[in-house]
């Protein structure tokens, strides 16, 4: 196999989406083999289209959003959905006492803070939550158009993508304790590093006892380091979606090791994904076939295999893992959740409703 024959480009998410759709135009013109890492929901839904439309493939791209679940194309995933990982915090959360009147939600207005209340939505529904609830998340979820005025709605907070203001989707969370004489103690957060750290700093001057969680897309090492420069020391849980740094498999003591200073989660997300393209074009050489895009993509589809012991099963949907790993902040780390943090946070009080 020759490596000339196949060209992996990987794009990082440009400030509008206009920019994306040039940029992915100019390198489908230049005949790359498949588009693998491009990171961020609008910018992921801004270029899939022209893919579909080039039947090229899009591999492990840095969004957890379901419209990459399935989505139209050829497009292998990687990591686990934001509905996934909010879902399993909020699963937690019920089943250490807080009611379901007490989850609450601060995201970004756009498909991607949306996903996250998807995810709300249905570990809601599983846990038969007040119906009327779950209608106002639906119409809040159902809003289209550029930046509707999703604030006020329900036990919603929204900001403006690329904006750090926290006041007005905190001012909306306080709303919603008034008017339904209720208070949230879970705030599920999906947004950026810079927007969710100053939330929560803005929600501690306030002196709320909120536990927030953020989901693996704000940036593990990122994020830490800004809420520490807030002085955010506890209550916040972030959920990953690859193994721990302290795990033993193999794949992990590999990245560690070829990364070096630039290890983290997020770096470990992309070792992941460079180890599932080359998994797939050893796998074309192995078996002696021809480089091409339909083959490639069926040494994937429909397959079960391992990435140095990290296991992928592609056979039911086009997601390789469902992990979902929840992480605390504790000692200026990202340390391993344990169900003792729930019982230490949630007073007998706070586990009441009205």
């Amino acid at each position: 196999m020759q490596a000339a024959k196949c060209v992996f480009w990987l794009p990082t998410i440009l400030t509008h989406l206009n920019k994306t759709i040039e940029a992915t135009q100019k390198l489908i013109e230049q005949k790359v083999f498949a588009f693998a890492g491009n990171v961020g929901t609008p910018t992921s839904k801004a270029a899939l289209p022209l893919l579909e439309r080039h039947k090229i493939p899009a591999v492990g791209f840095f969004t957890g959003a379901g419209l990459l679940r399935p989505g139209k194309g050829d497009i292998l995933n990687f990591r686990a959905s934001y509905v996934q990982e909010t879902k399993a915090v909020i699963t937690k959360a019920l089943q250490h006492g807080i009611p379901a009147t007490g989850i609450c939600a601060y995201v970004q207005n756009d498909a991607y803070g949306m996903a996250g209340v998807v995810g709300i939505r249905d570990a809601l529904q599983e846990a038969k939550s007040d119906p009327n609830t779950l209608k106002t998340l639906d119409d809040i979820i159902a809003m289209e158009g550029d930046e509707p005025a999703r604030n006020g709605k329900g036990p919603v907070g929204v900001y403006t993508r690329n904006t750090f203001i926290a006041r007005d989707g905190y001012d909306s969370l306080k709303s919603w304790e008034s008017l339904q004489n209720t208070r949230c103690q879970l705030v599920v957060t999906v947004g950026t590093y810079e927007a969710i750290a100053r939330f929560i700093a803005y929600a501690h001057s306030n002196e709320e006892p909120w536990i927030f969680s953020a989901v693996s897309f704000t940036g593990a090492d990122s994020f830490l380091k800004t809420l520490s420069q807030f002085n955010i020391t506890d209550r916040v849980i972030m959920t990953q979606v690859v193994p721990l740094p302290d795990s033993d498999l193999p794949i992990v003591q590999e990245a560690r090791q070829a990364l070096g200073k630039d290890y983290g989660y997020v770096s470990q997300e992309g070792y992941i994904v460079g180890k599932l393209l080359l998994h797939g074009l050893r796998k074309l050489e192995t078996d002696g076939k021809p480089l091409t895009r339909e083959n490639f993509l069926a040494t994937i589809k429909g397959q079960s295999f391992e990435l140095n012991g990290f296991n992928m099963d592609f056979s039911n949907d086009n997601q390789g893992s469902d992990l979902v790993v929840m992480t605390t902040l504790s000692q200026e780390k990202w340390l391993t959740m344990p169900d003792s943090a729930w019982r230490g946070w949630i007073k007998p009080s706070n586990t009441k409703t009205n």
